[in-house]
């Protein structure tokens, strides 16, 4: 009897333990599932973040490119009017000179 008794008991606290084993593994499963969940919604966000950031990235880019051919341009511009700074001076005192000239004449104090 003591025998059987003791198997009993053995055999009780078996199931225990293994009842027990079996309730913290679906917990941590449970738990791990959770965590899964939890990286891949993470990844996801951060996969949207990301191509939001290349699409800024290139918009920034093209913009860059944009205002780098402007600014080309405008030195271009700015060149050609420093270049023919003296040569349109030169024409604005000249036709000065002329209107003078033409003043005086319509005035009738323009001596030859």
């Amino acid at each position: 009897k003591a025998l059987e008794a003791e198997t009993t008991a053995g055999e009780t606290k078996a199931q225990a333990d293994y009842e027990l084993f079996v309730k913290d593994s679906n917990n941590l499963i449970k738990d791990l599932q959770t965590a899964v969940a939890s990286k891949s919604k993470a990844s996801a966000a951060a996969d949207a973040d990301k191509a939001q950031a290349s699409a800024d990235h290139g918009n920034t880019v093209g913009e860059l490119e944009s205002l780098g051919q402007y600014n080309s341009d405008l030195h271009g511009e700015c060149d050609f009017v420093l270049k023919n700074f003296d040569i349109r001076q030169k024409a604005r005192l000249q036709e000065m000179e002329a209107i003078q000239k033409a003043k005086a004449i319509l005035s009738g104090s323009y001596a030859k």
